[in-house]
């Protein structure tokens, strides 16, 4: 057992003040997830520790999840990439293990490897997109990923899909894009627990590209796209309607490139 871990149940007594200044939107949805967790055995939740929590905690107040926060944040030169891809004749998908403390919950939850996707007009993945926390320079919603940005462990792993795709469905999925971008975003931080979001715009990673799909009749599955979860892209996938692309391990070490493989 390493040094920094504990049992979740005792997460948010050691916490202590930090915890009590959060939000209460921040405070419920910890706790609820706290809650889902409990039945978990102490040997499948050693991966999440202490240090975890407080990053987790600290990123809540960031969060907003019955507002717009994010606006804007692709630019132009992003949609310009993305209308220069329409003849591909296929959407990506991209499934991630990023290691982060808000996935390592979630692969808590789900129990499966992956545990955040994405979505691309191209195969190069210049334009994958997906619902995510932000960063220094972005706010939680709708933001522009790019593969690095994948990993906050030693070792990530991607895999990358395809999805045969007509230009009207990829137009149509741009334009609802185009849309959320104007109106605004955010991150459905609470609904990964409460299974409903508050307002149209605010989506988590799946929901958001389950939503793509569905928009532009591309969804090969049927679930409430609150429930979607990102493993269920190949899990549902019952007729193999996706294809394999390519795998890539992206390591934090420096000096080090990204690999690929097929």
């Amino acid at each position: 057992m390493t040094q920094n871990y504990y049992p979740l149940q005792d997460l948010l007594f050691r916490l202590g003040e930090p915890f009590r200044d959060l939000p209460a939107l921040g405070r419920s949805a910890l706790l609820a997830l706290t809650a889902a967790l409990l039945p978990l055995t102490e040997e499948s939740i050693l991966d999440f520790t202490l240090q975890d929590a407080l990053r987790l905690m600290e990123d809540l107040p960031r969060h907003n999840s019955s507002q717009y926060i994010n606006q804007e944040s692709l630019t132009g030169d992003y949609f310009h990439a993305a209308r220069r891809s329409l003849e591909d004749p296929f959407v990506y998908i991209v499934l991630s293990d990023t290691g982060s403390p808000a996935s390592k919950l979630i692969s808590l939850v789900t129990r499966r490897r992956y545990n955040h996707v994405s979505l691309a007009f191209d195969e190069s993945l210049a334009t994958m997109i997906s619902y995510n926390g932000g960063g220094q320079s972005a706010k939680p919603g709708l933001n522009q990923e790019r593969l690095f940005d994948l990993r906050q462990k030693e070792t990530s792993s991607v895999a990358v899909y395809r999805l045969a795709s007509s230009r009207r469905q990829k137009e149509a999925i741009l334009s609802r894009v185009e849309k959320i971008n104007r109106e605004g975003s955010s991150y459905n931080l609470s609904g990964l627990i409460t299974k409903k979001s508050s307002l149209p715009n605010i989506m988590f990673c799946s929901q958001f590209v389950y939503s793509m799909l569905n928009e532009a009749g591309l969804n090969y599955f049927y679930k409430e796209s609150t429930k979607v979860h990102p493993m269920d892209f190949l899990e549902l996938d019952a007729k193999n309607t996706l294809s394999f692309l390519c795998a890539y391990l992206i390591d934090k070490k420096p000096g080090l490139n990204q690999t690929a493989y097929v």
